[in-house]
């Protein structure tokens, strides 16, 4: 069984796919990883982000980079944005992927393209999504609570920007699937969120 969950930055995707995983008993693959240590990557090998070239040679990182704390900074998060735009990037971290999703007895990945080009066979789709203002202050409390500061306002202004990123590039934008259950955890807590994850989940499987 395959679970995909796709969504923008901060909508709750994450914290949904890591319960679903936990709630049906299937290893979880968080892809925005992937691309945010190709970003780091980059930053290490003096590259520019925003050039193919660069972005491509950095899609060769060692895995022990996905444990990098630095992965997880708002920093990183816009160079994965701004790496993503690039096909052979995507090219090259779509085997991995796939490979994770088609392990047997299946998986659930997160990301912005999962439901529609990683694995669009999945047999349960979710788009977890969010305004950006409520996005904006769920990244703004996450980063007070590890000792940074940033205003909502430099927030909210850097999640539009990545949405504009992601919706809009050439290749693989995100979006929702057709046929994605779609959840909005604007108004939402988070066992709220996970518990309409997995009645959908379940939904999708037997309904």
């Amino acid at each position: 069984m395959i679970i995909a969950v796709d969504g923008p930055t901060a909508s709750g995707k994450g914290t949904i796919a890591k319960a679903l995983a936990a709630h049906f008993d299937l290893p979880h693959l968080d892809t925005g990883l992937l691309y945010r240590a190709v970003g780091r990557q980059v930053v290490l090998n003096g590259g520019n982000p925003d050039r193919s070239e660069d972005a491509l040679a950095a899609t060769d990182f060692a895995d022990a980079l996905l444990a990098d704390p630095e992965l997880r900074n708002e920093a990183t998060g816009s160079l994965a944005s701004r790496v993503s735009i690039h096909p052979l990037v995507r090219k090259a971290l779509f085997d991995r992927q796939r490979a994770f999703a088609l392990q047997e007895g299946g998986a659930v990945l997160d990301g912005r393209d999962i439901g529609t080009v990683i694995a669009p066979d999945a047999e349960a789709k979710l788009y977890v999504t969010a305004s950006v203002e409520v996005r904006a202050k769920r990244r703004c409390t996450e980063m007070q609570e590890s000792g940074r500061d940033v205003s909502l306002e430099a927030m909210m202004d850097d999640l539009a920007a990545r949405d504009e990123r992601d919706t809009n590039r050439a290749d693989a934008p995100l979006m929702v699937a057709p046929d994605a259950i779609l959840i909005d955890t604007t108004s939402l807590n988070k066992e709220a969120a996970i518990a309409a994850a997995i009645a959908a989940v379940e939904n999708a499987l037997h309904g």
